[in-house]
């Protein structure tokens, strides 16, 4: 079983960009810098690392960048069985498991990025981690503080993260040591994330989250949290809005990926901090990053060997559809949107419908029909036929090539 983790603000680095500049991938980037109104393109391969660090910046980019890398992989037809990700990451999960649509995705990470921004300005805060003590030992510091500190991240075994105002960080941190901890590291951040300094961030980001259509995942994805999976669209904006003055129950939550049956967790995007996070929280899993077209490669030859790969391969190749199946594919990249006057039930897999999806009532098209628009492309269907399902959700960004639906065709005409 194989799960994706994508990455929070922190895993940001100049130049990140650069591998990916000839990739077809790449294309993400220009379709993305569209909706933020931004060049997205300079952040990634010419902004210096202070421009890079500030939040709204950090967040976007590293949002953008895994988006790239997830595309990447997705072309060379591998997709996850259950996701995860570390704070601002808990993003891409949603986009990846076609909860939350591409655009509305980049439009809540402005949004969320400057809200957290505006929130650091206007209440000075810091983070640092402990390294060295377990939970019980990091809260108990942060109580005897007694001050405005609290535990933002459960990262690891013996890696927790502390956040709260300066002074107060600091003496939590002092107690810390005296309780045992080996370490205390600070992190050269402006702002307490994920703690009660969030407060005006949060209030901001909920109006966001009101305004945005959310979906079904399509696999399971664990939320930050309380590291549970949650499978309806409706819990989703009630949790992002809380992930703000929460803590990240990281740990928690690669152990529950581990419950569903991840024996492979592939970090996607900048940096591999996850990756080691993995390899400590879950030492008998295999754990691999992928942050560049090179990675790419690794990741086909590692999965290649494995049981996991051929099970999925058995599972996705070759035709799986009825010979009154067909499907109708995406002329060029773009996000899909389709049409409001189709009805069909969906979305599903490449696998073959089930009874109940075949014989559900669907919209009739004749040849040339459409389906919907993928950009400003019309997608027309190629073939009559009722339409049992869409493989892509709203909103999805989609590659040329990759299946929207499919229609129920009379063989006779075929």
């Amino acid at each position: 079983m194989l799960a994706f983790t994508f990455p929070g603000q922190g895993s940001q680095r100049q130049g990140m960009g650069q591998p990916w500049v000839d990739h077809p991938s790449w294309e993400v980037v220009g379709e993305a810098s569209e909706v933020a109104g931004r060049d997205l393109a300079r952040l990634l391969l010419e902004a210096d690392q202070d421009e890079l660090t500030l939040t709204a910046n950090a967040q976007l980019a590293t949002y953008v960048l895994s988006l790239v890398v997830l595309d990447a992989i997705e072309r060379v037809g591998i997709e996850p069985t259950s996701c995860a990700g570390h704070s601002l990451g808990e993003y891409t999960a949603l986009t990846a498991s076609g909860a939350l649509g591409f655009e509305d995705g980049v439009r809540l990470v402005v949004e969320r990025g400057e809200a957290m921004h505006h929130t650091a300005e206007e209440r000075v805060g810091t983070m640092a981690a402990i390294l060295g003590a377990d939970d019980d030992t990091v809260e108990a510091a942060c109580q005897r503080a007694e001050g405005e500190v609290w535990v933002a991240n459960y990262n690891a075994p013996s890696q927790v993260v502390i956040a709260g105002t300066p002074d107060a960080v600091a003496v939590a941190g002092g107690i810390a040591k005296e309780l045992g901890a080996r370490r205390v590291m600070a992190f050269p951040v402006a702002g307490a994330f994920h703690t009660a300094l969030m407060a005006p961030a949060r209030a901001r980001l909920r109006k966001a989250l009101a305004d945005t259509p959310f979906t079904d995942p399509e696999i399971p994805v664990v939320a930050n949290v309380d590291a549970r999976v949650h499978p309806t669209a409706e819990e989703w904006p009630a949790l992002l809005s809380a992930q703000l003055c929460s803590p990240i129950r990281w740990r928690q939550s690669l152990a529950t990926l581990a419950e569903l049956g991840a024996t492979q967790l592939v970090e996607v995007g900048p940096g591999g901090v996850l990756t080691g996070l993995t390899r400590r929280t879950l030492p008998d899993a295999q754990a691999l990053a992928v942050a560049s077209p090179d990675d790419l490669g690794v990741l086909v030859d590692t999965l290649s060997g494995t049981e996991t790969w051929h099970t999925y391969a058995s599972q996705h190749q070759g035709e799986h559809l009825y010979t009154s199946e067909r499907v109708v594919v995406s002329p060029r990249a773009g996000v899909f949107t389709p049409d409001a006057g189709l009805s069909a039930p969906g979305p599903g897999g490449l696998e073959a419908p089930s009874a109940a999806a075949a014989t559900a009532s669907g919209a009739e098209l004749l040849v040339g029909g459409l389906l919907g628009l993928v950009g400003d492309s019309e997608v027309r269907t190629p073939f009559a036929g009722r339409v049992v399902g869409f493989l892509a959700h709203p909103g999805e960004r989609v590659v040329a090539g990759q299946p929207l639906a499919w229609l129920r065709v009379s063989t006779a005409g075929t």
